[in-house]
């Protein structure tokens, strides 16, 4: 994407009174004039909001507008990315079906497939993303491809045009989690997957103040996920929550174009570092993917062995430990800390998160600011330890 949308600053009118912002409508639901209104609503005569764990007017901007830059026909509003996740997933799959993955996926997705798909006689099948070759032989007779590009911790991307084509001749659905790049740097719908994803609560909000997710696709996909899941499962964004949201996405591309530089700057001072083993950033290889234009801020790096992971962490001033990111500040999490994840179903474990691999977000501070912090970080753990 070249430029920011227009409807992203100045969205379309009429609203109410032809708010600049939209309006927060605040409601539970919906009252009508008459037995005949409320009766062609049930009927399916009426698009008439009734009830805001089905549809409200908020909400529906904040879909209409991240359909728009997808260049999907639809969107779903959800309460959280892992409740889109599962109205991407759910609707979909039944027992005895098979699903591919790639491999270190987030860590919660891989969780909803151990723990609970499984229970119900669905099978995984992960797959280094990075193999294209790997990945379309593991699709026939697969209910539905889930994707990441790139992947949590590791940063690995996938050809997404060759998969989903490959998945589209073979009656496959393709799911991707585009939260990384957003529709700002990243169209997979372009490119053919059939449903697309965002962890909203991240760069779309871009506040660290909410929680909601998105799925946007065809028409017909988003109307059996209405009918199998949002209006069932009750994930449903709040319209405080799509206000937050909408008000985060005005400014979507220029904080996107600030992450991305600061990550770069930042991912080549950490390169350079004696201390640090690799740094996993796509943005550091020669080659680009097609369709990925630019760059999240969320990457990882690799501390090498003389360095105190707690220390290093515990040193740390303007770079704070968070799970979550895409928010202002720069948070950090250490593989050593993830890979004790409780239950079973650990990925870190599972795919090989090394102990030593810290997945750094970083914000808007300056870069100059956030490689300083991080060397003397990396400086005090070395004396320590040493």
């Amino acid at each position: 994407m070249t430029s920011t949308p227009l409807d992203l600053i100045s969205p379309p009118l009429p609203r109410p009174l032809d708010a600049s912002a939209p309006p927060i409508f605040q409601t539970s639901s919906f009252l009508f004039e008459s037995y005949a209104a409320i009766a062609d609503v049930f009927a399916g005569r009426s698009d008439r909001y009734i009830y805001s764990r089905g549809d409200n007017p908020t909400v529906s901007e904040l879909e209409g507008l991240i359909a728009r830059l997808e260049g999907t026909e639809a969107a779903r509003g959800f309460s959280s990315g892992m409740a889109a996740i599962c109205g991407a997933i759910l609707p979909f799959v039944r027992a005895g079906d098979r699903i591919v993955a790639v491999q270190h996926l987030y860590s919660d997705a891989f969780r909803l497939f151990e723990t609970v798909l499984s229970r119900f006689g669905v099978e995984t099948t992960y797959v280094d993303g990075r193999d294209t070759e790997a990945m379309l032989a593991a699709l026939p007779g697969a209910r539905l491809v889930y994707l990441e590009s790139p992947t949590s911790w590791t940063f690995h991307i996938q050809d997404l045009r060759a998969v989903a084509e490959r998945a589209r001749s073979l009656g496959v659905l393709s799911v991707i989690d585009n939260s990384w790049a957003t529709p700002v740097f990243q169209r997979p719908a372009a490119l053919g997957v059939d449903l697309v994803v965002h962890a909203a609560s991240k760069y779309l909000s871009g506040h660290s103040d909410t929680l909601g997710g998105l799925v946007a696709g065809s028409r017909a996909l988003i109307e059996r996920i209405d009918h199998e899941a949002t209006h069932l499962l009750g994930g449903r964004m709040a319209p405080m929550d799509a206000f937050l949201i909408l008000r985060g996405m005005r400014t979507l591309e220029l904080r996107m174009r600030r992450h991305m530089e600061s990550g770069l700057k930042v991912a080549r001072a950490l390169g350079r570092h004696e201390a640090v083993t690799a740094v996993h950033h796509p943005g550091l290889d020669a080659a680009r993917p097609e369709g990925l234009t630019g760059f999240g801020g969320l990457f990882a790096f690799d501390l090498a062995e003389g360095v105190d992971v707690e220390r290093f962490c515990d040193a740390l001033r303007l770079i704070r430990l968070g799970v979550s990111w895409g928010g202002p500040e720069s948070l950090i999490v250490p593989g050593q800390a993830a890979r004790g994840l409780a239950g079973p179903a650990n990925s870190f474990r599972r795919f090989g998160v090394d102990p030593r691999t810290i997945r750094l977000a970083v914000g808007l501070e300056p870069a100059e600011e956030i490689v300083a912090d991080l060397f003397r970080a990396i400086a005090s753990a070395r004396r320590v330890a040493a």
